[in-house]
């Protein structure tokens, strides 16, 4: 799993400072998660191939969010793509994104296809044989959602010494990695714990945009591997999260104490700050593992 901060900052693009967006790759594949100004010359700068990126899924419709996708989509219709593309986002994307296209009669070259989001609880949006991802609702001035992505458990590991020793012959070989016990070239039956290894643990990742604090999500982030949780304010302007829907580092970081998460990550933060260091420091007074997410980092886990 990797994880490219795009740019996580709030409000206005800067010079130095990206707003919102994020790839994550996951079991073979290239999420794009929130799509701020910048975001393809972003993608460029990290070297990500356009191509690749088949899902986009969007928190919510404050442009520093989604203000880059009309560009982007724009783009993959001038460099002649063909892949479908499919877009994860609240109601009324679409008519935006359609009324751009109609008044400029640039019509997308390939498929478009918009899932619109109004469920204010928690759902399923992608699913494959490999990889879930489920909205996490949040608390935010308009309709909001984080995303949670999870990988499936796969399938068991081959141990080919105790394979090649129990006689079995290879057409056997997929059923045991599906973990079912199968029957040597003796006839015998052999356990399919005997001559396999487990999996290796499926990885998990939940992004958490803008929002107030809300314990209501740590049951569904319980146990995430690494948490993405906008920390916008300092303690010192923590009277600015409540009527602004955002969360400052602490909470942040009791988000993720609580939920038990691997690692935190911090970001979404206010241009007021000029050192992000003192995030870290003021969220590991309630939180150990945390590192600062910022524009151009890279993360694998």
């Amino acid at each position: 799993m990797k994880l490219n901060i795009l740019g996580c900052y709030s409000a206005t693009p800067r010079t130095f400072t990206n707003p919102t967006s994020q790839v994550l790759e996951i079991n073979n594949h290239i999420f794009l998660i929130d799509c701020g100004e910048g975001t393809q010359v972003q993608l460029r700068k990290n070297k990500i191939k356009f191509s690749r990126i088949k899902h986009i899924f969007i928190s919510h419709l404050h442009g520093d969010h989604f203000f880059g996708l009309v560009g982007l989509i724009s783009t993959f219709r001038l460099l002649g793509r063909d892949t479908e593309l499919h877009i994860y986002s609240p109601k009324g994307l679409k008519e935006v994104i359609t009324l751009q296209m109609k008044l400029a009669n640039s019509w997308t070259n390939y498929k478009l296809t918009f899932h619109e989001l109004t469920n204010k609880e928690s759902e399923i949006v992608f699913e494959d044989e490999k990889v879930e991802v489920r909205t996490i609702p949040l608390d935010h001035r308009i309709y909001t959602n984080g995303f949670l992505f999870k990988e499936k458990p796969g399938d068991r590991k081959l141990d080919m010494n105790a394979v090649l020793n129990e006689n079995i012959d290879v057409s056997y070989y997929r059923k045991l990695k599906q973990g079912a016990d199968v029957t040597n070239e003796a006839g015998e039956v052999v356990k399919n714990e005997t001559v396999t290894k487990a999996p290796n643990k499926p990885k998990s990742y939940a992004f958490c945009s803008d929002t107030a604090y809300k314990e209501d999500i740590i049951p569904l982030i319980k146990n995430v591997d690494v948490l993405y949780h906008e920390s916008t304010f300092l303690e010192k302007h923590a009277k600015l999260a409540a009527p602004t829907k955002h969360s400052t580092a602490k909470q942040a970081a009791s988000i993720a104490k609580q939920a038990n998460v691997g690692q935190l990550i911090l970001g979404h933060y206010s241009t007021r700050y000029d050192d992000l260091n003192v995030f870290k420091t003021e969220a590991q007074t309630i939180f150990d593992n945390v590192v600062l997410g910022d524009d151009g980092k890279v993360f694998e886990f």
